[in-house]
């Protein structure tokens, strides 16, 4: 991990150049064989399928396919972008990202102020009730709008952080406290820069998207790696392996709601299995309450400053951020 000091906010992501390395990533992880072509004898100087294979299986020049991989989408039809998905063997939500990138004339060119992100009164009642539940509710560019007591039990006091440090791939990437909370922190690293490049997709001109973006790139190699594969995925359900420094390791499943109302608000629940030791070391968070978080205060704060409390503790009902 880089300890540089941050930079100013970068300009907004190109849309040509992030199509462009997004086919050329795509195509490079596919083998002749994988698609049904023979493999020639002659030595491939670049991994993956070739241009002209992929212009072959897709059922298009190789002109024009490699206008497309050069960044250049316009007037491409979503008949020509099915193919190619298909031929690349793209999963729906890489589907989704080539034909945001490829069709910008979709999308207002006029860059949108910032939105301040609220949650509805009603979600923030349903956190509340929601009693022996870990739930938050995520936002535009993984930030942390809203949570309920046991959130905090299980992830932190973000009540203690100011409200633009509530950001999911902030703290996953620059907190020790986070790295050791997640016992398969790889696999959280990975789907978070997945996320926010589906994310980056839909919103290249999203200015504080630069700015945390520019801000990982610098401080941490591990994002800047991932940040490079071009890999997306949407957001679900699983289990995620935690080792809390109150009550030890916990499996944890999680389920992700859309929200209706907001395409870029989330509703994520954790639950552990009924009678298992996990469920048992919820309860016992549960029944600490903010006892939890006064037993944790000299953990290193989640964005790596001394002083605040780490792991544990503090509630949140919060709108705006």
């Amino acid at each position: 991990m880089d300890d540089q000091p941050g930079t100013s906010a970068p300009e907004p992501l190109d849309r040509r150049a992030e199509l462009s390395e997004f086919l050329r990533t795509r195509r490079a992880r596919l083998r002749p064989q994988d698609v049904g072509l023979p493999e020639f004898g002659r030595a491939r100087r670049v991994p993956g399928l070739r241009r002209e294979e992929l212009a072959q299986l897709a059922g298009v020049s190789v002109a024009y396919y490699t206008r497309l991989e050069q960044g250049n989408g316009r007037n491409v039809s979503a008949e020509v972008l099915d193919a190619i998905a298909r031929a690349l063997r793209l999963s729906d939500a890489e589907h989704a990202h080539l034909t945001h990138l490829a069709k910008p004339g979709q999308h207002k060119k006029k860059r949108r102020p910032a939105r301040v992100q609220r949650v509805r009164t009603g979600l923030l009642y349903l956190l509340e009730s929601l009693e022996g539940v870990p739930a938050y509710v995520s936002g535009a560019r993984s930030d942390i709008l809203a949570w309920n007591p046991m959130a905090a039990a299980v992830f932190g006091d973000w009540g203690a952080l100011p409200p633009e440090e509530r950001n999911w791939a902030r703290l996953v990437f620059l907190s020790p406290a986070y790295r050791d909370l997640f016992v398969e922190w790889d696999t959280k690293a990975s789907d978070m820069v997945s996320y926010l490049r589906l994310y980056a997709g839909c919103h290249p001109d999203d200015p504080q998207l630069s700015a945390l973006v520019g801000e990982l790139s610098v401080k941490n190699d591990e994002f800047r790696r991932l940040w490079a594969t071009h890999n997306v995925k949407e957001k679900g359900h699983g289990t995620k392996l935690l080792r809390h420094p109150l009550v030890g390791d916990m499996a944890l499943s999680y389920e992700t709601l859309h929200l209706p109302d907001d395409p870029e608000q989330y509703l994520v629940t954790y639950h552990a299995e009924p009678g298992s030791e996990s469920a048992q070391a919820l309860r016992l968070l549960a029944s600490w309450g903010a006892d939890a978080g006064r037993a944790d205060t000299d953990r290193i704060d989640p964005v790596g400053g001394p002083g605040r409390a780490g792991l544990g503790g503090g509630t949140g009902r919060v709108e705006g951020g």
